[in-house]
């Protein structure tokens, strides 16, 4: 009997993705192990092996396909020598009934008596662990934002998971018994009305149309709800850089035998890291119902790559020397760039930091990456006048901007995070003691 093979969920966020490339085709024998395809996710393209063996009977989601939802059957694998499973046969018609020779009149019936409808009996809600609704972390997030009951959708994802599809749905549903005329109900109040369709984009520039990725479409989504859900607070300090920029290049000659060399921004992870340690009230993250308050500190890394922007994780970075932050951040944004991270290595995540001094930008405020509190954002070091004592100077400045979530941290706390930044960058011993 042949064997479905589906769409695999390659992280835990995974709803749906693009079965980038067959790696093989119909009649191919396969064995466990075998990689049969490429998928793009949200983050990166991946690629997707078999626990099966047999010979690829039929290919039912062709390659270059958008949208593909998590559990959708992709393809077929039977034994070998088996042929690809027939179509399911067309059911027969039903045998038109006899004609009776000569049909007795009904008798005519009284008329009934009008009794009040029954209530109508809620559905069956889905099949749960325990009393929790089976969903994915982004239907519970849409269905809190639109007020839907989970409970009473069934999931159409796997094991019967509630998926964002889902909720469109329900959203139709719920429209259409809102149109049934109710007996003696109270006059409904005037709803806002819904937005129109956006109209089809037509210019008469010369251009060219690029089919967004599904990075692109991700990083579209999260940002309009991190700007609208947030509620950010900008916090900003100017930051003597020239201690740091002397440990800089006496730790690089040191590292010079061993082919390391450390950048600012390497530095400034480490910094970032011990800060939070040393004030834990910003290393945390939002829910609804509680706050989650974090024992380490990893740090999401923003890297540009093609097509978009990922966060790759210093795990556990204030607990590690300089050197072996720079030495995973160039493996990490290597792989990042080549599209082989694994969603364990950009997902997650306390606090992140947001480096474009390279560029010149002397400061920015940075978009929240839900679901962390909080974001630094680093401008470029450049020579300003500074006052030191009542000397006016010329120093090397940097503009440092955090960007915290207001609902997980107050200001007061925000305020004491970027001033112990600031002290450990002027005074930056402490980060290699």
């Amino acid at each position: 009997m042949a064997i479905e093979l589906k769409m695999p969920a390659l992280s835990p966020t995974m709803e749906e993705g693009t079965l980038a490339k067959w790696l093989v085709k119909e009649g191919d024998t396969v064995s466990s192990g075998d990689i049969l395809a490429e998928i793009e996710t949200d983050k990166a393209t991946m690629e997707f092996e078999t626990v099966d063996e047999g010979v690829v009977s039929k290919i039912l989601v062709p390659e270059g396909t958008d949208g593909v939802t998590v559990g959708t059957p992709i393809a077929l694998i039977g034994g070998e020598g088996e042929e690809a499973a027939p179509a399911p046969a067309k059911p027969a018609e039903p045998a038109p009934a006899p004609k009776a020779e000569a049909a007795a009149p009904a008798p005519t019936a009284p008329a009934p008596v009008e009794t009040p409808a029954a209530p109508a009996q809620p559905a069956a809600p889905p099949k749960a662990d325990g009393d929790r609704v089976k969903a994915s972390p982004l239907a519970r997030k849409l269905a809190q934002a639109q007020g839907i009951d989970l409970s009473t959708l069934q999931g159409s994802g796997p094991g019967g998971r509630i998926v964002r599809a889902d909720l469109g749905k329900a959203a139709g549903g719920a429209a259409a018994t809102q149109q049934q005329p109710q007996a003696a109900a109270p006059a409904p109040v005037a709803a806002p009305a819904a937005a129109a369709p956006a109209q089809p984009f037509s210019t008469d520039i010369p251009h060219e149309t690029v089919k967004l990725s599904n990075m692109r479409k991700t990083i579209a989504r999260r940002l309009s709800e991190a700007k609208r859900e947030i509620p950010h607070i900008y916090l900003t300090v100017d930051v003597r850089l020239d201690a740091l920029l002397k440990l800089r290049s006496e730790l690089n000659a040191g590292l010079a035998g061993r082919k390391i060399k450390l950048s600012v921004n390497d530095l400034l992870i480490k910094a970032l890291a011990v800060a939070l340690e040393a004030v834990p009230e910003c290393n945390v993250s939002f829910t609804p119902d509680q706050l989650i308050m974090y024992k380490r500190s990893d740090i999401s890394v923003a890297v540009s790559i093609p097509g978009g922007l990922i966060t790759p994780i210093v795990t556990d970075a204030a607990a590690k020397s300089v050197s072996k932050i720079s030495q995973e951040i160039t493996e990490l944004a290597g792989r990042a760039k080549e599209g082989k991270l694994q969603p364990h290595e950009y997902q997650g995540g306390t606090a992140s930091l947001s480096n474009m001094g390279m560029f010149g930008i002397k400061q920015f405020d940075a978009v929240i990456n839900p679901p962390q509190a909080m974001i630094l954002a680093v401008g470029a070091g450049e020579k300003r006048p500074w006052v030191d004592g009542d000397e006016l100077t010329v120093a090397t400045v940097m503009s440092i901007t955090g960007s915290f979530d207001h609902r997980a941290i107050d200001g007061a706390d925000g305020a004491r995070l970027m001033k112990t930044l600031k002290e450990l960058i002027e005074s930056p011993l402490g980060l290699i003691a």
